[in-house]
């Protein structure tokens, strides 16, 4: 593979450091680390470098969630208030009343997994939502890794729309009361163990070695920013691992294989192609707007398909403008990582970078390239 296209899509996209990885069925099919780890030291970036994934956390933690639905511990279509109490009768945010207090009337229905797994449950996120940063100024707003930042009124019904929020944090949480082990511990006994991925962790304070998040300086360059999405009071199934391109790209790989990596089935087949399934039916998924642009600027990967999602992953229904077929899987993290999983043509990519705002279009024209190479 030629990949002068992507030296030169990195030079251009002026970000301070990736780690890439293309991957098939069989193993890697290109490799590679550009820039610096931390601009402030100059450090080198690795292939190896650990990585804050941020959301790349959430199709994880979705997996983990359906090796509980094959085992019969969860299921996708119960109230999910049958193991997680604090999401029974939950309430929709219904406006604001004269003086800024949130309105609120009961849900017309119960919370599923299902709804959790597909953002369809009511829940976002108060850096994307006016009406949520709204509820949070109002009630008080969470300190980093507390979990009353996930403790909030729902946007919706269940089931009526999507929107991207804090829905995969209480998956993690129902894995835990599902289990009776913190998510950590249960996922690196099911999923990270048995796939090899020793460098993915949910960590309480960040890997000495991990790459810093960098910010970009008024005039050029970069300065360094100790965001770190890991520690709080809880396991943040929703961003809070660490992990590395090679790490990661097993994952893709046992997905592309249907659930089997080097003899370690994680899931069935079957499950495996539910995930993949469109499971939101006319809903169209992946739009993200903003409140804050200093922590991410609105984002949407593929603005021209109606793109819908699975158990975890964003789905195309038309081959992308990179090469992607329809029907592939994706997704993002916070700081400037991407992924996408192609079982048509049974191929599959990783871009991680640490860089801050989200959506940065350095960063994606650099994917883009990548994602170039991997069907030229």
């Amino acid at each position: 593979m030629d990949d002068n296209e992507l030296q030169r899509a990195l030079i251009e996209a002026n970000i301070p450091g990736a780690a890439y990885m293309i991957v098939d069925r069989d193993g890697a099919r290109f490799e590679g680390a550009w820039g610096t780890a931390d601009a402030g030291k100059s450090t080198p970036m690795r292939i190896d470098t650990p990585c804050q994934i941020a959301s790349m956390t959430k199709v994880l933690v979705s997996a983990s969630a359906m090796q509980l639905v094959e085992r019969g511990q969860l299921e996708l279509d119960a109230p999910i208030a049958g193991v997680l109490s604090e999401l029974a009768q939950p309430n929709v945010l219904d406006g604001f009343d004269d003086g800024g207090a949130p309105v609120l009337r009961p849900a017309k229905r119960d919370i599923t997994l299902r709804h959790l797994l597909t953002h369809t449950a009511g829940f976002g996120y108060f850096f994307v939502h006016t009406e949520v940063l709204r509820y949070f100024s109002h009630v008080g707003m969470p300190k980093p890794g507390a979990k009353s930042g996930i403790e909030m009124a729902l946007m919706f019904d269940p089931g009526e729309r999507w929107e991207y929020g804090v829905a995969t944090d209480w998956v993690g949480q129902a894995i835990e009361a599902a289990t009776g082990q913190k998510l950590r511990d249960y996922m690196r006994e099911n999923l990270f163990d048995p796939l090899g991925m020793a460098d993915t962790a949910f960590l309480d304070q960040p890997h000495p070695n991990a790459a810093a998040v960098h910010r970009r300086l008024p005039e050029s360059g970069f300065a360094t920013t100790p965001a770190f999405l890991g520690g709080g009071e809880f396991d943040a199934g929703g961003a809070g691992l660490t992990s590395t391109a090679p790490d990661y790209a097993r994952f893709m790989r046992a997905i592309l294989r249907g659930g089997d990596l080097d003899g370690r089935r994680i899931l069935e087949t079957g499950t495996v192609a539910e995930m993949g399934r469109n499971q939101i039916g006319e809903l169209r998924a992946g739009h993200l707007p903003t409140v804050m642009p200093q922590l991410a600027n609105p984002f949407d990967m593929l603005p021209d398909q109606h793109t819908g999602w699975g158990l975890g992953f964003l789905i195309n229904p038309e081959r992308g403008p990179d090469g992607r077929s329809p029907g592939s899987l994706s997704w993002s993290g916070l700081f400037n990582s991407y992924f996408w999983i192609d079982p048509a043509a049974g191929v599959a990519g990783v871009f991680m970078a640490q860089l801050s705002p989200f959506g940065d279009a350095g960063a994606l024209s650099a994917f883009g390239a990548l994602e170039r190479m991997a069907y030229a």
